[in-house]
């Protein structure tokens, strides 16, 4: 599978902390990374896997 196209961009409630990275614009996988280690490895889940989770994360509400 060719990542190069991937198009990263900082998750929206990660705030000035800039903490996690997204590329979700690949029809067969969602990349996510540490953005203060780019290099450190990434995750790969399926599209749906990614939209379970964000749908779980909404219902959990913000961090306290």
């Amino acid at each position: 599978m060719d990542l190069g196209g991937a198009t990263w961009r900082t998750a929206a409630r990660s705030g000035n902390t800039d903490c996690v990275e997204v590329a979700d614009n690949l029809p067969e996988v969602v990349l996510v990374r540490d953005s203060k280690d780019r290099d450190g490895g990434t995750l790969h889940v399926t599209p749906s896997s990614w939209r379970s989770f964000i749908a779980l994360a909404k219902q959990a509400g913000p961090a306290a």
